[in-house]
């Protein structure tokens, strides 16, 4: 029988306490691959603590897939494959190659698009259509922006949806929104102040930072970015997403979008970054306008994705840029090779010109409109329900959930993770102390979600905070 001391535990609890002497042993090799650990009862009699304890650390152990069940049988080690990632005379021994596949029931932090929502039939037909037919164009280097078919396509699709009047040579194509964030700040200087919205997309600060350029976070209201917090802070460019803010949701009134176009205009070197990352799964009502489409200033640079509405490992994004700035772009880099295979690209503007691309997104919509109505029903139809309060469901693919718990969110979220659940507070996404109204309130993606599981993940989550 295991044996483990309780004496100097720290600020541990029993069960954490537990859990990391076992997982040590099994880390340093003293419990091997498949061995049977004790029985719940027995194992928390000879340690002298409650059989809750135990249970609590043999989840947290599952969850992290240390270890895992057999009904009936037991709980045993699992294997995990811990050969060697690099040699053993690397100088960094931190390095991770890869992750170990999720334990979890339910992972609402993470965007990973469900695969059969993902059109591989229609995709398919197209790639050998484009193979068959463009084998001489498949093999010439692309313009440094994307080859024209595709950029003409995606003018078209903004015109007609989005009413939005661009050239496709305004258009820049790329491999994902990271790298043309990074070709922005080359484009538009080092020397500039950013602005980013707090709360935020946390990512875009990390590139800021990679390039060495300065940046400061501007708080938001309840209704986006203010003109006046940016003159404050002397912001030269800020980057916001107005249509659908992430993570609060907040869509930014039409009052203040013509206030921030005014405060772009008075300053040549001023910009926004307008970042329209999921308008297409707005789920009720037609996508609200861009400012993109009422800017008669150009100095608004549009940047949008097609990893919400194909998938989250299609990485092909686009930039709109003003006429001027195109210019600037196509004299001073021109140089950058596009970063997306044209295979990707013809397939794709082939997809978006014979229709396909619209069918996807009505039948996208349609998807994650029943996906979110199921979550939200088993939730309200649960004993959870008097305990959570759900907001901003109507945009996008996650919506907020606020939690009545006298836990604190560290007590919420170790309890969850515990069950299998993990989720993503709010707080996170702030630079700094986020207002106590926002603690224990949760950000739920729900894409990945596997709708089979709803019943066990309310129950789950109402046994935590009862």
């Amino acid at each position: 029988m295991l044996t483990y001391t309780f004496t100097n535990i720290g600020s541990d609890s029993l069960y954490q306490h537990l859990y990391k002497c076992i997982k040590n042993d099994i880390l340093q090799g003293k419990l091997g691959t498949g061995e049977r650990l004790p029985s719940k009862r027995p194992f928390a009699k000879n340690l002298g603590i409650s059989v809750i304890t135990v249970e609590n650390a043999y989840e947290q152990l599952i969850a992290e897939g240390y270890i895992y069940s057999i009904p009936k049988k037991g709980f045993y080690i699992s294997d995990l494959k811990r050969e060697p990632l690099f040699s053993h005379t690397s100088k960094n021994k931190n390095i991770i190659l890869s992750k170990p596949a999720s334990a979890y029931i339910a992972d609402f932090s993470n965007n990973q698009t469900d695969s059969q929502i993902f059109p591989f039939t229609i995709w398919a037909k197209t790639m050998r259509e484009i193979l068959n037919e463009n084998q001489e164009q498949l093999m010439i280097n692309p313009p440094c922006g994307g080859i024209l078919e595709l950029r003409t396509s995606i003018a078209s699709y903004l015109q007609e949806f989005r009413g939005m009047h661009v050239r496709p040579e305004q258009i820049i194509i790329g491999a994902g929104t990271e790298y043309l964030y990074s070709l922005l700040i080359q484009l538009l200087g080092k020397d500039l102040t950013y602005g980013l919205e707090n709360p935020g997309y946390p990512k875009t600060a990390k590139i800021y930072e990679s390039f060495h350029v300065p940046y400061h976070y501007i708080d938001i209201d309840k209704e986006g970015i203010s003109a006046s917090s940016l003159e404050d802070q002397n912001i030269s460019v800020i980057h916001i997403s107005p249509s659908h803010h992430f993570p609060t949701g907040i869509v930014m009134p039409i009052s203040r979008r013509y206030e921030l176009l005014g405060w772009a205009a008075r300053k040549t070197d001023r910009y926004i970054i307008e970042d329209d990352y999921d308008s297409e799964l707005r789920l009720s009502g037609k996508p609200v306008p861009t400012l993109q489409s009422i800017d008669v200033s150009d100095h608004v640079i549009y940047i949008n994705t097609f990893t919400k509405t194909l998938s989250s490992t299609v990485r092909i994004s686009y930039m709109i840029l003003p006429e001027t700035l195109a210019e600037k772009y196509y004299e001073t880099l021109s140089f950058y090779s596009c970063t997306v295979s044209n295979f990707e690209q013809y397939a794709l503007a082939k997809f978006m010109a014979n229709g396909s691309f619209e069918k996807h997104i009505n039948r996208l919509r349609n998807y994650y409109q029943t996906k979110r109505d199921s979550i939200l029903s088993t939730f309200k139809n649960s004993s959870l329900d008097k305990y959570i309060t759900i907001t901003e469901e109507e945009s996008g693919v996650h919506f907020l959930m606020h939690i009545n718990t006298p836990k604190t969110e560290e007590q919420l979220l170790l309890a969850a993770r515990s069950k299998g659940i993990k989720l993503a507070p709010l707080s996170a996404y702030y630079n700094g102390f986020a207002d106590s109204s926002v603690l224990n309130t949760y950000v739920m993606n729900y894409s990945s979600i596997n709708l089979n599981n709803l019943d066990q993940i309310a129950e789950s989550l109402y046994q935590i905070v009862k």
